[in-house]
């Protein structure tokens, strides 16, 4: 994702400051240095659109300068994950008792930041953030509170925050949601990408990520997630918002029964208030789908990946 450059030697700068008086040559030869040279990473140079909001019918939404909606939240129930997407990205507690580190990729109005920092105890979260006035937007606008013991936001780039060998192999639950003013995928999406977030979870760690549906995107992106997690990812069905959430899974092969999770979801329903029993649904339905043509599959009575 990072852009790349190719650097002259300082005998090349010097010497093309003289190539309009000796000739083809000398360009040539400049022109034959730069074909050499190292190529180094260049910096990356974010520019960012402006943070704008919106409210309607109880909920304030937050927008980059465009009509997409980034988050909201309900104004009478700040804690609470108002669009069905991002409630999606909590699916991973289908499979997981609460890790000991949660992790957001991209702040956005902090809804799975404040909803985890609030209720899963005694995870220490953390939200990665490039744009600072998303930052500012999410204190002064979504109520998100200060850092504290276990609160943490980092105004920082994600693509160095999976890159950085001490991330890796201690978050149990990575949520990636990573997107520009224009909505229609994720900002970062190369197998690299994908692998270093990989590296970055536990032995029994899952990412869930947040996809556009009806958009090419959505094919690439799936193809190099299951490249980057030797297979193991499945999407749920696209919600009404267009957007499909993706489960990667990192670790030994996992194999539970629809029965255990059905139990798992009305515990987080009735705890939680999330709706975990139509993520479970959702679960079979995709399952059923990757599953056709083989007679083998167990997917009836167990969901395995």
């Amino acid at each position: 994702m990072t852009n790349l450059i190719k650097r002259a030697s300082a005998e090349a700068r010097a010497f093309s400051k003289t190539r309009k008086t000796r000739g083809n040559t000398a360009s040539k030869q400049v022109d034959a240095d730069l074909d050499n040279a190292p190529v180094i990473e260049a910096p990356r140079k974010p520019r960012f659109a402006p943070v704008t909001f919106s409210e309607e019918g109880g909920v304030r939404y937050l927008h980059f300068g465009t009509e997409w909606v980034q988050g909201a939240m309900r104004l009478s129930k700040p804690q609470h994950i108002e669009l069905e997407y991002a409630q999606q990205m909590m699916s991973w507690l289908l499979f997981l008792a609460t890790p000991a580190r949660i992790v957001q990729l991209g702040l956005g109005s902090a809804s799975l930041t404040k909803f985890a920092h609030r209720y899963l105890r005694p995870a220490k979260v953390e939200a990665i953030e490039l744009n600072p006035a998303v930052v500012v937007a999410a204190r002064t606008m979504f109520e998100l509170p200060h850092d504290d013991a276990r609160l943490a936001v980092r105004e920082l780039d994600a693509w160095d925050f999976v890159h950085d060998r001490a991330n890796h192999g201690t978050i149990g639950a990575l949520q990636i949601d990573v997107y520009d003013a224009t909505a229609r995928g994720p900002v970062l999406d190369s197998v690299a990408f994908y692998r270093a977030a990989r590296a970055c979870l536990t032995d029994a760690g899952i990412a869930t990520i947040n996809l556009f549906g009806d958009h090419p995107s959505y094919v690439r992106n799936m193809k190099r997630l299951k490249e980057a997690f030797d297979g193991r990812v499945i999407a749920l069905p696209e919600v009404h918002e267009g957007n499909r959430i993706a489960l990667a899974f990192s670790g030994p092969a996992l194999e539970v029964s629809w029965a255990a999770l059905e139990k798992r979801a009305r515990l987080l329903e009735s705890k939680l208030g999330l709706p975990a029993h139509q993520w479970v649904k959702s679960l079979r339905e995709a399952n059923a789908e990757n599953g056709k043509g083989n007679k083998s599959d167990k997917s009836d009575d167990t969901f395995a990946i």
